[in-house]
């Protein structure tokens, strides 16, 4: 079986890296994006299972980049990582069907594994690719 391919929005540098580092070494295949923009590039030419996103980015936040891959993908699996407090536009969040967690800052390494293994968790098929 193929790892599960995680499809990473995230903007602040060292962060990143170590979301990277961990997720790797649970056993996923880990796809990169500096911000939501470069993540929705990524998703045309890649193929992905889960994505995992921060919720404030530039050029293109979190809730966008949910909204766009998902009226494309309704049943993504996604992990949202937020410094802040959504309020009620969580509800908005989890438009589309799809399973999703909301993580708050600061993270435990161990809770953002745990959280893709879950949205992935009974929708994972392998192959799936959006």
């Amino acid at each position: 079986m193929n790892p599960l391919r995680v499809l990473m929005a995230e903007d602040e540098v060292l962060a990143a890296e170590v979301l990277e580092d961990a997720l790797a070494e649970a056993g996923f295949a880990i796809l990169s994006a500096e911000d939501g923009q470069a993540a929705l590039e990524l998703a045309d030419g890649h193929g992905f299972d889960v994505l995992l996103t921060d919720l404030r980015m530039p050029r293109m936040d979190g809730r966008e980049l949910i909204q766009r891959l998902r009226q494309r993908f309704p049943g993504l699996p996604v992990v949202v990582m937020t410094g802040y407090d959504p309020g009620a536009e969580e509800v908005a969040l989890h438009a589309g069907g799809g399973p999703l967690r909301l993580l708050a800052k600061p993270l435990r390494l161990a809770d953002v594994v745990a959280a893709v293994i879950d949205v992935a968790g009974a929708r994972f098929r392998p192959g799936f690719a959006p």
